[in-house]
This record gives C-alpha cells, structure tokens and sequence, in this order.
C-alpha cells in the first residue's frame, strides 16, 4: 500500500509573523522553564503555535486541564477567524540552517498512519527507531481529543544513500513559491519552505518513495538473507506524536464506516522527510557508564551472557568481519572484549541487552547515558564505576538495525541537539 499522501496543508494568513508564530517542538526543554517563559514574552499575543501546542513542561502542573481546553478554543479561533488559511493540496519543501556546515533538507507531507504501527513485532511500512513507552501517550492524547488541528513535529527518515528523491528538488526551487523565510527565535536558525503543488513533481515524490519499498531492492541494499518485512519510513523525532495521533486514529475509525475511514482527516498525519544520509543529520552514539559495580564481575557476566546466546566472548580486539568490539573503562584500568556471532546485529544492541540483563540481576548497580567520550573515562576513572565506549552507528547499519532487531535499544543514538529540532509551522485539519 501505498502510505504517503498530497497534504492539505494549513498555512497562516498573509501578514502573520511567522518569527513569532514558528516555536520548537514542544518535547523540548522540559526541565527548563525559563525556555518558555521567554518564548511566552517574544509571542506576546501574534498568532502562534505556543497557542495551540502544550509545551511538554507543563504536562505534570496544575492547570493542565484549563491549559488543554484554552489550545482546543484557539485552534477553532485560529480557523474561524481565518488566521489558518487551507492551501490547494501539495507538499513542502523545506531548508533549514542551524549552524551545522550543511544546511538540513526535507519535505512535509501527509503519511497514512494505517501504515503505522509502533506495537513490538510490527511490520508496517512506517515504523519507530526506539521502543515506544506506551505511558507517555495518554498524557498526549488527552490534548489531541478535543483538537480540530494537528501541528506535528514528527521527522521521518528515508534511506536513500544516491540521494534521489529530496535533494534534486532544491535544483528546480525557481518554479515553486516560497511561503517563508524566516529567522527562527531562541537559536534556532534560519528556515525557508517553497510549496509543490499536487501534479507532476509530487507524483515523482511519490514514485521515488515507492521504489525504497521495492523487495528486490530492499534485500541487495540491507544485504539480507531471507525477506524480512519492508521499512520503508523509521521516525527519527516524534515519535510519541506520531503514536499519539494512531491511538487517535484507532478510537475515531471505531465510528466510522470503511468508506469514511478512507479519507478521514485523522487518518493522515503530517511528517517531514528526511534523508538520513543529509550531511546535517549528525548521528552519534551514546555511552553507557554502569555504577556501584565490580568490573571484573561485569566483565565475567557479559561472557556468560552471549555464550548463553550462542555467541563467542575473547578478551582483546578481534579484527574480523561480524565481530562486535566493546572497548571498557574503570578505575586504574581499562580493555576491550569482541563478541562473535551475536544474535543482535548492531553492536548497541547486543550491549543493551546485556545490560538490561546485568541490572535485573543487580538491582544495586545503575546506569546512565553519557555524550562524550571524555566524560565517560572522567566518570569511569571513579572506583565501582565501569564505562563502555560504543562507535558511531553508520547511518544505513540504522535501518538494518530496525529490519532485524525489531527496534533499536533505546539511547542508540542522538540527532542533533534541542535547537535544531523542528519548529511548528505547517498544520492540519484533523476533524470533518
């Protein structure tokens, strides 16, 4: 099936300041308050996506309630008064520089999300990275019951290494309008969208995006063995938006005929594509550091682990093809041990999944996730306290990683730091 779609994009009005109306994903800086005491000072009262999201800071205050009824008044404010204005169907393309060398491209669209499914063991074209905490979304949903529009903030990735499908449009950028082009507020860089109208380019959008879901294809690329299920969409940010609006999906639909579930709004969601080989997209791994532990204890359960498993453990670097190496850190000392044959493909995740293991069985040791290799070995040079080094996840092993393990472990890697995640602009209707 085919799970992309022309969007009916909701755009502000002409006039509208969008340096004002454009604020960041609202999953951002949550433990920062003063971040969106500030943003509440620059908006002031111009139209504003601050007025119709719910910055994730507040999810646990009082008067989440009041703060969710005043989002859902706006959003028919915004569309009665004509401040949201619909657009002819199309799709857009975006730029955004963020002070990375290279500028970030992609393309909002709508995507079918019955081609979705974030449940473990899916199959679904469209499928998370990570394990999705399925206790995150009812908190979420309860803003998108009563809401007629969507602004989402979801980013999906495509895995197309020739660089086919987004980046020859930023060659032909003449023939489209430009709807903006705008400085964003709080460090967040500069964005510019041009507007494809539904014909001839956006049906070559939709070609290009068909062929990554080829079979034959798929194989030789992931170079599999056997036909696992096709991915063709992995989300790399949002991903609790996007299951949010399934679960939101899942109750309308209960109402609904097969013929109205066809084109009902709620079943479409509006993502931005991008290329996880865009020179932008910056993927890099994180560490783990175990503390309260005896690194010999560890280093003796991580063998009996993957022997368990059906895998060889050696003590040194083992340089062969397929052998997963896991350099460690610990006071006064440090290693490496290699894994052979491991049953997980990705070396994150068989080191996860022995972790998760060790810190069931030890319900004394504790774990935290680490940026930066330097503040590993500081924290690891510190006695009971035991750090891993992991390399950066090659961009294709991603997808191959989702293909066979399922998902990935969860803080397999980060993209980008909280000022170059998306920011509101485009919105859809989500009601009839």
């Amino acid at each position: 099936m085919a799970c992309t779609r022309v969007a009916n994009i909701l755009f502000p009005k002409k006039g509208t300041d969008l340096a004002k109306w454009a604020v960041v994903a609202c999953d951002q800086y949550t433990s920062e308050p003063k971040y969106w005491e500030e943003v509440e000072t620059i908006v002031g009262d111009a139209p504003s996506t601050l007025r119709i999201t719910l910055p994730e800071v507040y999810l646990e205050e009082d008067g989440v309630d009041e703060r969710i009824e005043n989002i859902n008044t706006c959003m028919k404010q915004y569309l009665e008064k004509g401040i949201l204005e619909e657009l002819p169907k199309g799709m857009m393309l975006l730029e955004r520089e963020t002070g990375q060398v290279c500028s970030r491209k992609g393309i909002v669209m709508a995507f079918d999300l019955e081609a979705y499914d974030y449940k473990p063991g899916a199959v679904s074209l469209i499928r998370p990275t990570e394990k999705t905490v399925e206790e995150r979304i009812p908190p979420r949903l309860k803003v998108r019951l009563g809401a007629s529009v969507e602004v989402p903030h979801i980013m999906l990735l495509i895995d197309d290494p020739q660089r086919t499908i987004i980046e020859p449009l930023f060659e032909q950028m003449e023939q489209f309008e430009c709807k903006y082009d705008v400085e964003l507020m709080q460090n967040g860089g500069h964005l510019k969208g041009w507007f494809i109208p539904k014909g001839d380019v956006t049906d070559k959008i939709q070609e290009g995006l068909e062929k990554l879901a080829d079979r034959e294809a798929f194989r030789k690329k992931y170079r599999l063995e056997k036909d696992y299920p096709i991915v063709q969409f992995a989300t790399g940010d949002g991903n609790h938006s996007m299951a949010t609006a399934k679960a939101y999906w899942e109750q309308v639909k209960k109402n609904l005929t097969e013929e109205e579930q066809k084109d009902h709004p709620a079943r479409f969601v509006l993502a931005e594509i991008v290329n996880i080989h865009d020179e932008s997209l910056l993927i890099e791994a994180i560490y783990r550091v175990l503390f309260d532990v005896d690194p010999k204890h560890v280093l003796n359960a991580a063998k009996s682990f993957f022997e368990k498993n059906g895998a060889t453990v050696t003590e040194g670097e083992v340089n062969e093809e397929g052998v997963q190496v896991f350099p460690w850190y610990a006071a006064e000392t440090e290693g490496v041990f290699s894994v052979k044959n491991s049953k997980w493909s990705l070396p994150v995740a068989s080191l996860q999944a022995f972790l998760d293991a060790y810190l069931k069985e030890n319900p004394g040791a504790k774990i935290d996730y680490i940026h930066g290799l330097d503040t590993v070995k500081t924290l690891s040079a510190q006695k009971g306290n035991m750090g891993f080094y992991l390399p950066d996840p090659a961009k294709g092993d991603l997808f191959r990683g989702v293909i066979m393990d399922g998902v990935l472990p969860r803080k397999t890697f980060s993209m980008g730091s909280a000022n170059e995640k998306r920011y509101y602009m485009e919105a859809k209707c989500i009601v009839k």
